[in-house]
Formats: structure tokens, sequence, C-alpha cells
């Protein structure tokens, strides 16, 4: 059956010819991915062996790339012309700006032989081009940075909801933090992920880092504000939080070391493996806000698929993108990490096959939440609905230039003001590079 799924989507993009004339022909097919946990690793194999065993003359070599290095090593790849064919769950902005400097192929023709109806409404708005077309497809949602909690220590804190505001979190954590226990896991590194979340509190006190017609917009009191709730949330997060990166956020959260944590959905999968004394007392919730009155943000950085333009083999290439979408491969991949990569066809996200699963069963309403969250999630790319596509996420991710922010004034005690105004002239700069 897996077979006929990839004929039928070869059909689909008329290469039936080209690739049983390839069959004769050794091809290797290159897929990065930062994605490559050993639960996705055997998922990924599983999807790679059927995909040969369908066309034997095609092989698929997977290399894992990493969150944090990306940019560089994508630098290297387009300078040495040694790029990958296939590009998986990077955020949706490295692909705008890839296309954007014509290195990516159109993906139009992919999203079709998927099935365009199949996806849930807007999934791929975040993809669209000046020019018309996509320049990749969503291979999942995530809602990034969910707040995770401790029932069992907001309970013996008498702590009876969830925080809702800034205030209640720093109240919630201060009241929860003791026994060797931190309230937080906030990253304070200078590193991607500082940056990605704190963007996020910018905007949960109401700022934004750029207008919608993307004119610097940082230095505003929300960012002040923003800086300002960083810095008081300092003495919750364990000493090593100055370097904290994705990894060490999340094992802060899951080993136990912090009431509450800040991540995507792997915590479940992670607490029901390697500390399953906590797992029936972990919830989640939308990230505080500075106040009521200002709307939740929640960061997706829509882990896309992509084609760099260069490599041969491109319908082979896109053949291979559309299979990746098939249930009985999909599925298992999304469920290497239940919850974490949540699905973008609503096909996938009925099918009994991926409702049965024991981690999305048992956390049902978590899994929900963060669908609902994701779905109406943004990042620097695409700040919100107003915002015009920013080309240049990429690049100021890669700076760092946002967690220097959070550096200079939380860690070293720099003036705000003067370094917000130097940040800004900063981001300004890389805009106009």
């Amino acid at each position: 059956m897996q077979g006929l799924g990839v004929a039928g989507l070869a059909m689909g993009l008329n290469l039936p010819h080209m690739l049983s004339a390839r069959a004769a022909e050794p091809v290797t097919l290159r897929w990065w991915s930062p994605q490559a946990s050993p639960d996705q690793l055997k998922m990924y194999q599983a999807q790679i062996a059927t995909f040969e065993a369908a066309h034997p003359g095609i092989k698929i070599a997977f290399e894992p790339t990493s969150d944090e290095g990306y940019p560089a090593q994508f630098a290297a790849a387009f300078a040495s012309k040694q790029l990958p064919n296939i590009v998986t769950h990077l955020p949706s902005f490295a692909a705008q700006n890839y296309y954007g400097q014509g290195l990516l192929e159109p993906m139009d023709d992919v999203i079709k032989a998927i099935g365009e109806d199949k996806y849930f409404p807007g999934a791929n708005d975040v993809y669209k081009t000046a020019d018309g077309h996509y320049c990749g497809t969503a291979i999942g949602n995530t809602a990034a940075d969910m707040l995770w909690l401790r029932k069992d220590l907001m309970q013996k804190a008498g702590i009876g909801k969830a925080p809702a505001t800034w205030d209640e979190l720093r109240t919630a954590c201060q009241k929860m933090q003791g026994d060797g226990i931190y309230g937080a896991p906030l990253p304070y590194g200078l590193n991607s992920m500082t940056s990605l979340i704190f963007i996020g509190f910018i905007h949960r006190a109401g700022g934004q880092i750029f207008s919608p017609d993307l004119a610097v917009a940082i230095d505003s009191q929300p960012t002040y504000d923003a800086l300002d709730f960083y810095k008081s949330m300092r003495d919750f997060c364990p000493p090593g939080a100055t370097n904290y990166s994705w990894g060490e956020s999340l094992t802060a959260f899951v080993s136990g070391a912090t009431a509450t944590g800040i991540y995507a959905g792997r915590v479940l999968a992670n607490v029901n493996k390697q500390n399953p004394g906590i797992a029936d007392s972990v919830t989640c919730a939308t990230y505080p806000t500075i106040s009521a009155s200002v709307p939740s943000w929640t960061f997706n950085d829509f882990p896309s698929v992509f084609i760099p333009k260069g490599p041969a083999n491109v319908a082979e290439t896109k053949a291979f993108a559309a299979f990746l979408f098939e249930p009985a491969g999909y599925i298992p991949q999304l469920l290497a990490a239940p919850g974490h990569i949540l699905p973008v066809l609503k096909t996938i996200a009925a099918d009994p096959a991926y409702l049965a699963d024991p981690i999305i069963k048992k956390y049902t309403a978590e899994v929900t939440l963060m669908a609902n969250a994701a779905a109406g999630g943004n990042n620097l790319g695409y700040e919100t609905a107003k915002h015009k596509p920013n080309l240049k996420a990429n690049e100021i991710i890669a700076s760092n230039v946002i967690a220097e922010l959070v550096q200079r004034v939380v860690l070293n005690g720099e003036e705000p003001k003067a370094t917000v105004g130097d940040i800004a002239k900063k981001l300004d700069g890389l805009m106009k590079a």
C-alpha cells in the first residue's frame, strides 16, 4: 500500500516515466533536518526504506543539521554548491529568506500532489511569495513557547489555576521555588532560543519588533516592560540559564529541576520516558501576557519542507517530498515525538491511527490547546496577520541581536534606553544589508 501511495503521488506530479527511467541509474537524494532525535530517526529510516523499495534506483541519505547552526551550514552549502536535495523542519522564515534570494524551487506542484484540500485552512499562507508561488510547505505546526506546569507543585503552593498574567506567573514561580526546584527555565544565552523567546515576550507586552510595513519598532514601552519582567524572572531560573538554549531549557523542566517550562509538546513524550513520576501532573497553558488586555502570542516556527535550487533530480525530490505526507509514514513521524510537531493535514489529525497514540489520548486537552495556539501562531517572519513577510528574519535570528539585547540589559545591567536604541540601529542595518 505504501508503494501504491508513492506511485499515486508520482503520477500527480507527472513523474512516473522519469522515475522508472531513473531506476537503472543510481540516484542519491540528500535530506537535511534539525529534527533528529533517536525516535524520529527511526521513523525517517522507515519512510526512506519504503520509498527506496518502491524505487530501487533512488537512495535517500538523511543528514541531521542544527537548530542553532543551520544558517552557517546553509551559507557554506550554497557557496560550495554542495546542497541537499530536500530540507525539512526549518522555520518558515528560512524558506522565505532563501526563496527571496532565488535559491529555492517553487513548491506549488508538491502541495497540489499532497492535496490542497487536506491542509488546515491557511496552513500554507506563511509560504506565499511575492511572485505568486509557494516557497515551501508546512510539514507540521509547533506551539514552541507554551507554559508548562506541574499540577502537584501548584496544589502544594496553593495555586488554583494557571497564571494568566506576568504578575501571576512571577508570584507562582516564587511560591513553587524551593527544595532544589527553581521557578522557570527561561533562556538568557546568546543564541536563537533567547532571541525567539524574547520576541514573544515583547509581543506579550503589546509590542512588536517591526511595524507592519517592516520599519524597526522595537524602541517602545512594551520592549522596556518585557526587559523589566525578564530581568525579574532571573532570580527564579537556575544559575546555568545564562547559557540555556532549547535542550537545556527542556531538560530543566522534564528532569523536575523547574516548576514551570517553556517549550513545545516534546515535553510530553520526554516526561513520560525520562521522569514518569511527574507525568500525571504535567499540563500546559498559553504563556501569560503583561495584562488581561493584551492577547496571547504563540511562537510557531511553521516547520517547513523546501527544495533548494541547483541539485539535480528535482522531479525525484518532489516525489519524495510529497511522499513524506503519506499517512503510513507521516503519522509515525509525528508520533515519534507525540504532541511536538502537530499535523497540518486535517485528514491526519482525524485519523484513528494518530488519535490512538497513548500520549495523544492521555493529554487530549493539552494537544488540542497546542494545536489551536499554533494555528494562530506567529514568528519574526510573520509577526502578525497585518505584517508583510519579513525576508530578513533569518539573518536577524542568526545574528543573535535580540539575545544580545537580553544579555546586555538583563545580565550586564546596561542602561535600557541606550541599549535598545543601539539594537534598533543594528536591526535597521540588518534590514538594509
